[in-house]
């Protein structure tokens, strides 16, 4: 099977076990002469239990599309809608309470859910030996890396017990071996979970080694330019590289095509 398929832009009807669903979603920022018009017309679907990578040039609308289906925003026009149920939307900047362990950020959320104490603590246990952390479980956000500290967001965010995660860039600000690393806790968590995520980011090679299918969006007013799907095996550094070599320069010549009809870039 090819590691690429191109789908056709117009996404019509919502999939059947679909997670998310905007269709037709326009949004406006401003009025009069200061409108900006940020989203036009995009239809998309995020499917339960995918990856999906939302990938554009900065400014393209990625992290207004994550506002609105976690709700943070309204349409101007079109409909958003979370079949799956809830989401949790993790930042780029962890946001961790620098008062609390990290076993008190993660248990935060469950907590405030009402949980009692030592089925909390239970919880907590396994959410960080889920990112690898539970022997800092005592430890303070400055006692903890910068990797380590988005591994304590992430189990924070899970424990919000949403159906879709939405990540905004949460790795961009990491040196590129921790980047790495915490693709493969990314992979292994979702493994576990079965949680659908939808993942914003700018670098194209992180698209391509984290997505089931990535989602081209046009530089503003942002519309789905174009979709892949991602198959055939990525789970070895050998075999990701293979899909990258072929695919990341079709996408990234793409972006290329679209900053320079857009005069910018």
């Amino acid at each position: 099977m090819s590691a690429l398929t191109v789908l056709q832009t117009e996404t019509g009807e919502a999939a059947d076990g679909a997670a998310v669903v905007l269709d037709d979603v326009t949004k406006i920022f401003g009025s009069g002469n200061r409108t900006m018009v940020v989203l036009e017309r995009l239809s998309l679907d995020v499917r339960q239990g995918e990856l999906l990578c939302l990938l554009g040039a900065s400014g393209c609308g990625k992290s207004t599309i994550l506002n609105l289906m976690a709700g943070l925003e309204t349409p101007t026009a079109g409909r958003v809608s979370v079949p799956a149920g809830r989401t949790t939307l993790m930042f780029q900047e962890a946001g961790l309470f620098p008062w609390l362990t990290a076993a008190e950020n993660v248990g935060l959320p469950l907590r405030l859910q009402g949980q009692r104490r030592a089925q909390r603590d239970t919880e907590v246990r396994s959410l960080l030996g889920m990112v690898r952390l539970e022997p800092f479980a005592g430890h303070r956000p400055h006692q903890l890396s910068g990797g380590m500290r988005q591994r304590v967001a992430l189990a924070r965010a899970l424990a919000q017990r949403g159906e879709v995660l939405l990540m905004d860039e949460p790795f961009a600000a990491l040196d590129a071996i921790t980047r790495d690393q915490l693709h493969v806790d990314l992979a292994r968590v979702r493994a576990e979970t079965g949680v659908t995520i939808v993942f914003v980011t700018h670098d194209v090679r992180e698209a391509v080694r984290l997505g089931d299918r990535i989602a081209l969006i046009s530089s503003r007013p942002g519309r789905l330019l174009e979709e892949f799907v991602l198959d055939g095996d990525r789970s070895s550094p050998a075999a990701h590289e293979k899909a990258a070599a072929t695919i990341v320069p079709q996408i990234t010549d793409l972006i290329r095509q679209e900053l320079r009809r857009h005069g910018s870039g």
